[in-house]
Formats: structure tokens, C-alpha cells, sequence
């Protein structure tokens, strides 16, 4: 099943519900480009390979291609979003507790940005409408239990492979370099870590945008009625906008996030910065053509602290990784009562 353009069109004009659950939808996206944008650019831009507005230039333009290019050629990733959770019965109540999980999300990944921490829009998203589904359906049926198996591999994939390959990636490069003269290496470093960083933001348009195009689709079969929809066909017109409106978040930048996780966390060499964007990018790319829907944030950010601990584990900044790791522990828990919460409050009033 898939929806054309001129019907959905017709609809948002006449449907208020419709228009609401658009534009929040489109804002959930928006703001995970906004406040993701670091995680494929600060480390090109702590080791001034880029000013942070070239950076940001082409992290925008690599978000659009990610996300219209890889849903094109495999869409698991929005399949396992959609299947994830149960919004079958009533379909306006459904509709109005996704509402709420996304107006949860937005909340949470604001909230995250203003204290400058890079916690996981994915994980925000996978909690929120989590959360929502529980209230919707009075217990643990929201969940579908076969699919949430694959968030947890992609948690895993996330955390110990984007550490691990960090470290893998960064030796592997040292040892390349060995016996090259420092300076002469310099510039052809550069110019891989500008490819990779294009790699990084690539990938992130590829998991970040496919996953909420999933939730679009969930939202409009819902307002159309139609709460049993299992499989479906990701229109052309709705890639093109859900990539559109990621990169529009994406070149506004995230500076407070780019600090953060570019020059606080672990002070940066050129090498080091495309190691951590090269193990990032290969990562991802796994995960997407598996269909798992792991999160960005966590496989930048555990690249770099591999990177940074091949050298020595005194240099990654341990203080600033507790803080990301307590974020990212209450992302789950927090988002998800707090969509559950809203879920509960909106349909009452609603």
C-alpha cells in the first residue's frame, strides 16, 4: 500500500487532524536534523579540516542524499519503525496518542539540545511512540516484541561496535602511516577526513530520515482510518520531503552539540577525526542494509572515545562520557513516560 501525492494533498487541505499530525511529524524530523548535525561534522571541524559553516554546507547536502538514496534502494529500517509498536483499534484514539508521542519527542530532543547533549533523537523516537503504544493499548500488546529485538541489536551494534571499530580504524591507520614523513601526510588525511565526514552525514540521512518516514506513514494511514496497514511502499514525493526537511535542520547546525562532542570529549588529530568518521560511516552501513535501527548519536560519539582511547584511555574526557551516558540511560525511560503520560492526557481531552 502507499499513498499518492495529489490524494494526500486533498486530504491535508480538508483534514485538520491530518494537518496537525503532518506538521508534527515534520517537526520531529526537523529537530533531529537540527540537533544531529554534530554528530556527522564535529570532529571535521575540531581538527579544522572544515570551518564549521562548510561543514554544515555539506552535512545538509549528504542528509538529503542519505535519506533519498538508501530508502530507495532498501527500507527496512522505516519497515522495522512501523512494525515496532501496535496503533490497530480505534484509529483516532491511535492517532491522537502518535500525536502525543511526537510532541514527547520534540520536548526531549530540545531539552537535550539547550544543555548541549547528544542524546539520541532514534532512541527519543523508538521510546516515544513506545510509550504512546502502552497507553494506547492499556499494557505491553503495543509492544511487538519481534521488532523491538532489533532495537536492542542496534543498541549493541551502536555502543561496542562503533567503539571497537574506532579503535580498529585508528590503529589500522597509524600503522599505514608509519614511517611517513607527519607533514607530507597532512594534507591527504584532510582531504579523506572531508570525504568521510560526507560519509558520516550520508549515513545519518540514511538511518535518522528512513525511520521517521515510518512514522509519517503510521500517521497517515492512521487519519485515513486505516489502523490494520502491515506493509506499505514508501512514496517518492515523501522521501524527497522527509530528506528536504532533515536537511533544512541540519543547516542550522548544532554548535552547542559540536563542542560537546568535537573538542570536549577527546582532543582530536586529522587522522584521528577520519578514523572516528570512517568507523562511524562503516557502522551504519551495516545497520541499514541489516534493517536495524540503531542510533547515530551513540555510533559517532563511541567512535571518537575508541579513537580517542587507542592512544591512551587518559585522553578521552571520562567526565563528559558520563554525562552522554546518563543522557542516553534516561532517553528510554524518560521519553517513554512522558509520551505514555501525554498519550493518556490527550486522549482524554481529545
Amino acid at each position: 500500500m502507499t499513498v499518492e501525492l495529489v490524494d494526500f494533498l486533498s486530504q491535508l487541505v480538508s483534514n485538520t487532524t491530518l494537518m496537525v499530525t503532518v506538521l508534527l511529524t515534520l517537526g520531529v524530523i526537523f529537530v533531529n536534523g537540527w540537533t544531529d548535525a554534530a554528530n556527522a561534522i564535529a570532529t571535521c571541524i575540531s581538527t579544522r579540516s572544515m570551518g564549521p559553516r562548510d561543514a554544515i554546507i555539506m552535512a545538509t547536502i549528504f542528509n538529503f542524499l542519505g535519506g533519498l538514496v538508501m530508502t530507495l534502494l532498501n527500507p527496512m529500517v522505516a519497515q522495522t519503525i512501523y512494525n515496532m509498536v501496535d496503533f490497530r483499534g480505534d484509529a483516532h484514539e491511535a492517532l491522537i496518542a502518535l500525536c502525543a508521542a511526537l510532541f514527547a519527542i520534540v520536548l526531549w530532543a530540545t531539552a537535550a539540545w539547550w544543555f548541549g547533549i547528544p542524546t539520541s533523537e532514534s532512541h527519543a523516537l523508538i521510546a516515544g511512540i513506545s510509550g504512546a503504544a502502552i497507553a494506547l493499548q492499556r499494557g505491553l500488546g503495543g509492544i511487538n516484541l519481534d521488532e523491538w529485538v532489533k532495537v536492542i541489536y542496534g543498541l549493541g551494534l551502536s555502543l561496542f561496535l562503533g567503539f571497537f571499530s574506532g579503535w580498529l580504524v585508528v590503529k589500522t591507520v597509524e600503522l599505514i602511516c608509519r614511517g611517513f614523513d607527519r607533514r607530507k601526510t597532512y594534507t591527504p588525511l584532510r582531504y579523506a577526513q572531508i570525504i568521510s565526514a560526507a560519509g558520516m552525514a550520508f549515513m545519518h540521512g540514511a538511518q535518522d530520515g528512513q525511520k521517521f518516514m515510518g512514522v509519517f506513514m503510521l500517521g497517515v494511514f492512521l487519519t485515513q482510518g486505516q489502523a490494520s496497514v502491515t506493509e506499505f511502499i514508501i512514496p517518492i514525493w515523501l522521501i524527497v520531503l522527509c530528506s528536504a526537511v532533515i536537511s533544512l535542520g541540519t543547516s542550522l547546525g548544532g554548535l552547542r552539540i559540536i563542542k560537546s562532542v568535537g573538542m570536549d570529549m577527546v582532543k582530536l588529530e586529522t587522522y584521528q577525526g577520519f578514523s572516528a568518521d570512517m568507523a562511524g560511516v562503516i557502522c551504519l552501513f551495516i545497520a541499514s542494509v541489516l534493517g536495524l535501527p540503531v542510533s547515530t548519536t551513540h555510533t559517532k560519539t563511541t567512535a571518537i572515545m575508541g579513537v580517542g582511547a587507542a592512544k591512551r584511555i587518559s585522553s578521552v574526557n571520562w567526565g563528559i562520557v558520563k554525562e552522554m551516558l546518563f543522557a542516553w540511560m534516561m532517553t528510554f525511560p524518560g521519553c517513554g513516560l512522558i509520551s505514555f503520560l501525554l498519550a493518556l492526557v490527550f486522549m482524554k481531552i481529545f
